[in-house]
């Protein structure tokens, strides 16, 4: 299996109202689009280009309610470095290769993210790092 280049990192904050100036004025930093709400997990999302394409973005996740698993890390963890997402051309085949390798997934399945599907690696298998592998639609 090879993964492609990192499309983006995500960063879990309380308010992304309130985050977003920062990294506009620290970093130059503008919305790729308005901020998305993404209800089956339980999100708000604001992606921010770093560069032109296939540059990769700054995520912003902000929880909207108790229950998702953002909203569990943001109570344990506080704001900060979330997960680290990488593109696959074939996300079945890179997810069957991660498993006969005895790789711990959170997802076993694809399933439908933002961009296209996804699948989460889970952390003890990396380091402590959440990977998250995106096939674009």
């Amino acid at each position: 299996m090879k993964i492609g280049h990192i499309h983006h990192v995500a960063i879990v904050v309380h308010s992304i109202s309130a985050s977003l100036p920062r990294y506009q004025t620290l970093f130059g930093l503008e919305p790729q689009d308005e901020p998305i709400m993404f209800s089956s997990q339980g999100v708000r999302l604001c992606f921010l280009p770093t560069g032109p394409d296939p540059a990769a973005r700054i995520e912003l996740v902000e929880p909207v309610n108790e229950e998702g698993g953002v909203a569990r890390f943001l109570a344990t963890h506080g704001e900060g470095v979330h997960h680290i997402c990488f593109l696959t051309d074939d996300l079945p085949a890179s997810l069957e290769a991660l498993v006969a390798a005895e790789v711990e997934l959170i997802d076993r399945e694809p399933r439908p993210g933002a961009h296209g599907d996804v699948a989460f690696v889970h952390p003890r298998t990396l380091s402590g790092v959440l990977w998250e592998l995106l096939e674009v639609r």
